[in-house]
């Protein structure tokens, strides 16, 4: 029988902050984790190779919409509330003169592509002719008038490491924001309904387990950073910051920005364009028989 819960484990520098404490707050043991990209990851969970973790914002959002396997845990997820610093648009011309033009997307997260292609359509009123490939800017850029890209290339683009002097960087959590005014989420973090029904207490002890270790991690994130660019290409001072940039959180004005990205992508995504989110601690309950009359 098992004793663990399987827990997806993104290994990626923007999730490292939800992951870093659990050694120091001694539940990493209880836990059985398995690490992989998101995209994976999310498959796993929709699946039921793993009980519970990230989910990319776009794949929640299909679930819920079909099967409805997977309840949102509250207060934690990966996103930010203005510059994200590591999803970027770099291009040669202003976004507005995209319209036809060859956009690279170096990238398979399918959220961040879906926010880019919306922002360019919807903001910029431009549809660019966009082909996959992969993540290295400056074969992109020879290949191409713009490129979306995450991660340490995105980074190294926010920072201005650009193969060409004079290319443009566009955040896209900053251009979420001035559009919409809203927070963005790019993975929210859930349990699956039936793992949930099984075991509820051992779902809710290790909710408490990563907020435990997310808090730990952002009160002593000067360790986190320099712990990690022992490892990155980064500076510790470039990896606080990127940590205190992200939001972990999802509360009420997350889900906002969630219902607003929704709303604007649903018809072409594959979801209703008013998918709700079900969070731990609001799903409901069976219903009961009536008590019998006296």
């Amino acid at each position: 029988m098992r004793t663990r819960p399987r827990v997806a484990h993104i290994q990626f520098l923007n999730c490292l902050p939800l992951y870093w404490g659990l050694v120091h707050t001694h539940t990493l043991l209880d836990l059985d984790l398995t690490r992989d990209t998101p995209e994976k990851l999310s498959e796993m969970i929709i699946d039921g190779r793993l009980d519970m973790g990230p989910v990319t914002l776009v794949e929640f959002l299909r679930n819920a919409a079909t099967t409805n396997d997977l309840v949102a845990l509250p207060d934690i997820a990966v996103g930010c509330d203005g510059d994200v610093m590591s999803c970027e648009i770099v291009s040669r011309v202003p976004l507005d003169q995209l319209d036809g033009a060859r956009v690279a997307l170096g990238s398979t997260s399918r959220t961040s592509v879906r926010l880019a292609q919306l922002l360019l359509a919807e903001r910029y009123g431009v549809q660019p002719d966009y082909y996959s490939c992969p993540p290295d800017l400056e074969r992109m850029m020879k290949e191409a008038d713009a490129a979306v890209v995450i991660g340490d290339v995105g980074l190294r683009a926010y920072l201005r490491q650009l193969p060409e002097e004079d290319l443009q960087v566009h955040d896209l959590g900053r251009l979420w924001k001035e559009w919409t005014g809203l927070p963005f989420v790019f993975a929210v973090w859930a349990v699956r309904r039936d793992f949930l029904q099984q075991a509820p207490e051992t779902v809710h002890e290790t909710h408490r387990a990563f907020l435990a270790s997310r808090d730990l991690a952002m009160e002593q994130v000067d360790q986190v950073a320099e712990h990690a660019a022992r490892y990155e290409i980064f500076e510790p001072a470039v990896l606080e910051r990127y940590f205190t940039t992200l939001d972990f959180r999802f509360g009420e004005r997350q889900l906002e920005g969630v219902a607003e990205f929704a709303r604007r992508t649903g018809a072409t995504t594959g979801y209703p364009s008013d998918v709700r989110v079900e969070m731990l601690g609001s799903e409901r309950e069976p219903e009961r028989e009536p008590e019998p009359r006296s």
